[in-house]
C-alpha cells in the first residue's frame, strides 16, 4: 500500500512539473487551444450547410465529435514532450532518482488529461455560443464529458509509447499524426457514416473513434447510442495494451 502511495506521489510531482510549462509559457496553451476552436468554426460555418444530419442541426451533430477529436489530438503532446525529454537527457536524470519507473509516463499523461479537461470545456462553451444545446439531461452530459476525457487519456498512452520509441520531437509529431488522421476523418466525427462508400462505411462504423463519438453524441443530444459497453471495451483494451508497452519502452530506452 505504501509503495502504491509513493507511485501516485511521484506521478503527481511529474504532473505538476509538466503543467508548469503552461504557467511559464501561457502562449503554448493559447495556441494549442486555438486549433480545435478553428476546426469547430470551420466545419460549422463552411461545411455545415452542405452536410445533412438526421435532426437538421449540424452544430448539435458536430460538437460531440469535435470534442472527441480534440481530446484525441491532445494526447499528441505526450509524444512530443517525452521525445523532447529523452533528447535533452531529462529522462536519464529521472531514472537516477528514487522514483517509480511509471511515474514519468503517468505524470505526462495526467498533465495532458488536465489540459484536455480545460480545452473540452472551452469547446463546449464555444459550441453553446454558436448554437449547440444539450438535449439529454445534466447527468448524461456529465457522462459524455467523462467519456471524452477518458478517451483522450487512453490515447495519450499510445502517443507516450510513440514518443518513447522514436526519441525525437519532430519525428514524434509526424509519427503521431500519421495513424490518427485516417481514424478521425474516416469516422462519424464530421459526417454521418451512411454517406460514405460501403467499404469505408464498414471500417468507419467499427473503429473506436466512431464508436466513442456516437456514444458521446447520444449522451449529449439523445441520438441512439447502444454501444456504451463496446466503447468502454475499446478504451479498456487500448489501456491494458499500451500502458505496459509504454513502460516497457521506457525501460528499454535506458539501454
Amino acid at each position: 500500500m505504501q509503495s502504491l502511495w509513493w507511485n501516485v506521489t511521484d506521478a503527481l510531482i511529474i504532473t505538476r512539473r509538466n503543467l508548469t510549462y503552461y504557467v511559464r509559457l501561457p502562449q503554448l496553451l493559447v495556441f494549442s487551444t486555438i486549433q480545435p476552436v478553428m476546426f469547430l468554426l470551420l466545419f460549422a460555418y463552411v461545411f455545415g450547410g452542405a452536410i445533412q444530419t438526421q435532426n437538421g442541426n449540424y452544430i448539435n451533430f458536430l460538437l460531440p465529435g469535435i470534442i472527441v477529436q480534440t481530446a484525441m489530438f491532445g494526447g499528441s503532446v505526450a509524444a512530443v514532450g517525452l521525445a523532447e525529454d529523452l533528447k535533452k537527457g531529462l529522462i536519464d536524470r529521472f531514472r537516477s532518482l528514487p522514483m517509480a519507473r511509471s511515474a514519468v509516463l503517468a505524470g505526462r499523461t495526467l498533465a495532458d488529461t488536465v489540459r484536455n479537461i480545460f480545452v473540452v470545456l472551452l469547446m463546449i462553451g464555444v459550441g453553446h455560443i454558436i448554437g449547440f444545446r444539450f438535449q439529454n439531461g445534466f447527468l448524461n452530459a456529465v457522462a459524455a464529458v467523462v467519456l471524452v476525457i477518458a478517451f483522450g487519456h487512453v490515447f495519450s498512452w499510445i502517443f507516450a509509447f510513440i514518443g518513447m520509441m522514436v526519441k525525437d520531437p519532430e519525428t514524434a509529431q509526424v509519427a503521431g499524426f500519421i495513424w490518427v488522421f485516417p481514424l478521425v476523418f474516416a469516422s462519424s466525427i464530421f459526417v454521418p457514416t451512411e454517406t460514405m462508400p460501403e467499404l469505408l462505411q464498414i471500417f468507419a462504423e467499427n473503429q473506436p473513434v466512431s464508436i466513442v463519438a456516437n456514444v458521446v453524441r447520444g449522451l449529449m443530444i439523445g441520438t441512439p447510442h447502444d454501444s456504451v459497453w463496446l466503447a468502454i471495451a475499446w478504451l479498456t483494451g487500448i489501456y491494458v495494451i499500451f500502458v505496459p508497452l509504454s513502460v516497457w519502452q521506457y525501460r528499454r530506452s535506458a539501454n
